[in-house]
């Protein structure tokens, strides 16, 4: 039996696994059940895809989406993987042909909806064929507690009980604490692994704007990233309707999608842009959960999301190859009036609740003066030591000022007065605003008491929310208790590390520009770098090293080889080859297959049947400077 080393090289095309990928498949391959926690790009298809060509049956992978199981069967298909998927959207003939293949043994890797396994007498058909793996994706939709949970998910756990010798394995990219927790509670899984890596994607680059003209404003970025596929996401038909219109008027290869459109109309916009036909898509929310598209470079928010798992998730879709991807979120007052006359209406005291605390993170980023990958990253209670490089705060976008003091005299007043209130009254203390309550707590005799009383009021709020977002402050429970201070917070009260953000205007939570309020007496740092995007320069198609025209044209023709070829396969166009691969083919210039299987993420299959025609093009183009794809 080949070694799943040697698999990952002659099937996959990799030299090398990702983080916690190995451990997951040895787990798999031991037989022991887990729960992964994997960023969006991290590889999670690998680690089911790969057991199933070493496990001696089926291997069943529970999707939400029929457009995301299509996906994973065509890219597999063209790894030379043996998969297929049973849904809704198969002939009758379609489906005939999937079982006789099952049956027969010549199916490794069979996608299915939690729907179809709800069935009595297709759970009977999966005993007889034998399963040795079920692996969840997208398993974050069976809680309460998800961003985007699905009631189908609840029937799950019954596999336990009618597949007892079958390993389990979950699998998601957004996933809170507590929703982990359900995950693994609902699921019975056994004695598991639980693997979570880290939440951060290096590769985006994180940006908040407020509106302005917001057409404009995404138009203007949409053009700093000419011939690069996107995403814009609207939270309304009617605004993805005109977002797209005037997209489209002014020249950008842009479709809208929404629940609204007709089906046919959708699943058409939908398919155009994943091969490549349209360089933009317009939709609301509805849009990107079953969409595996590993070539898009940039995501926009044209309005505030709707919490911040959603937001991760989203912008998630951006650089799933691992090549840098921009973001950039676009908000104003009228969004925030928008979200609350919503969950004034929510009847449910327990939904009103959540969906206020959702608004309250999504405020706290986005109005932030501290790194946006720290703020992010602390939702999801993981540390991050700040100054990326890879935000418009950490970039200098902002103006950043040293805060230390003033971040000390903060904290300082929330531990005298026991760590028990909330921001409004810590900032009646540092600003000395005595009252009945105040008295009654004896905390206007307190040293802290009317130490910030020089500063305004709002600067301090502004101050507690950086330091809250930055993960220096936690809340003990619900929107309502008070602040506490983190280990981070403890370290920085007693002096050990510094804190720096971005100068902000307290009333609008814009950065500033010229006047400076007292709290911000210190001196301005700047970094000398800026952001490409914010200069209107196309950034080098690799994102890591200056692209010379010469390999922006091959590039381009490598692109155009890539399209045709999906084109005849009746396949999304990055699935028969990554924007790295091609870029990598463009930098090494292979001459020979040999040279060809040593490139990322081409194995032996894909090697067979498409390395003459790629060896061609690279030669006939280096030879003749002409592109004959």
């Amino acid at each position: 039996m080949p070694s799943y080393r040697h698999i990952l090289k002659t099937v996959f095309g990799f030299s090398s696994f990702r983080p916690h990928q190995e451990e997951i498949i040895d787990a798999i391959l031991r037989g022991r059940d887990l729960f992964a926690v994997l960023p969006t790009g991290g590889g999670k298809s690998l680690c089911y895809q790969l057991p199933a060509m070493l496990l001696p049956s089926l291997t069943v992978v529970i999707s939400p989406l029929i457009a995301l199981m299509e996906d994973q069967v065509f890219a597999a298909r063209q790894q030379g993987i043996p998969a297929a998927c049973l849904n809704s959207s198969l002939s009758a003939e379609e489906a005939k042909d999937t079982y006789r293949d099952i049956h027969r043994g010549e199916c490794r890797l069979l996608y299915v909806s939690p729907e179809r396994l709800a069935l009595p007498a297709f759970r009977e058909n999966l005993r007889g064929w034998g399963v040795s793996l079920f692996a969840v994706d997208e398993a974050h939709c069976i809680s309460e507690w998800g961003h985007e949970f699905r009631p189908e998910y609840r029937n799950l756990p019954l596999l336990k009980d009618e597949f007892p010798d079958a390993v389990f394995a979950a699998f998601t990219a957004t996933a809170t604490p507590a929703v982990q927790d359900d995950v693994v509670s609902s699921l019975r899984l056994t004695e598991p692994l639980v693997v979570c890596s880290s939440f951060d994607r290096p590769e985006i680059f994180y940006r908040v704007r407020r509106k302005t003209k917001v057409q404009d404003q995404i138009l203007s970025f949409i053009r700093s990233h000419e011939n690069q596929a996107g995403i814009v996401y609207r939270s309304t038909r009617k605004a993805v309707e005109e977002t797209a219109r005037h997209l489209s008027a002014h020249g950008v290869s842009a479709l809208p999608y929404h629940a609204g459109l007709p089906d046919a109309t959708r699943r058409s916009n939908q398919l155009a842009f994943v091969r490549d036909e349209a360089d933009v898509v317009v939709a609301t929310i509805a849009f990107g959960m079953g969409i595996d598209k590993s070539n898009v470079r940039w995501v926009v928010h044209g309005d505030l999301p709707r919490s911040i798992e959603a937001y991760y998730q989203e912008t998630g879709r951006a650089g799933r190859d691992g090549e840098d991807a921009d973001t950039c979120l676009f908000y104003g007052p009228g969004d925030v009036a928008k979200i609350r006359y919503h969950i004034e209406r929510t009847e449910s005291p327990e939904e009103r609740e959540q969906a206020e605390r959702n608004l309250r993170a999504v405020l706290r980023f986005v109005d932030s003066g501290v790194c946006r990958r720290m703020g992010l990253l602390n939702h999801f209670e993981e540390e991050h030591p700040g100054n990326c490089g890879r935000c418009d705060v950490c970039r200098a976008e902002t103006d950043r000022v040293d805060r230390t003091v003033e971040a000390q005299k903060a904290l300082s007043a929330i531990i005298r007065t026991g760590e028990r209130f909330g921001a409004h009254y810590i900032a009646n203390v540092i600003t000395g605003v005595s009252d009945e309550r105040m008295e009654r707590f004896g905390h206007h005799e307190i040293p802290t008491f009317g130490v910030g009383a020089d500063v305004d009021r709002s600067d301090w709020l502004s101050l507690l929310r950086d330091l809250e977002t930055g993960g220096y402050l936690r809340r003990k429970d619900g929107l309502r208790s008070g602040l506490r201070l983190t280990a981070s917070g403890k370290n920085l009260v007693n002096g050990r590390i510094r804190f720096t953000s971005s100068l902000m205007n307290a009333s609008t939570g814009t950065p500033t520009t010229g006047t400076r309020s007292a709290i911000t007496r210190s001196a301005i740092t700047r970094s000398a770098s800026t952001s490409s995007a914010t200069k209107g320069d196309r950034p080098s198609p690799d994102g890591k090293s200056v692209w010379r025209e010469d390999q922006e044209a091959l590039f381009q023709c490598l692109r155009v080889l890539r399209r045709r070829l999906a084109g005849d396969a009746g396949v999304p166009p990055y699935v028969i080859f990554s924007d790295r691969t091609l870029k990598e083919v463009v930098r090494n210039r292979p001459e020979t297959l040999q040279a060809l299987l040593g490139v990322h993420g081409i194995g032996e299959t894909k090697a067979e049947r498409y390395g003459s025609v790629l060896l061609k093009t690279v030669h006939e183009f280096l030879t003749t400077g002409d592109c004959f794809p």
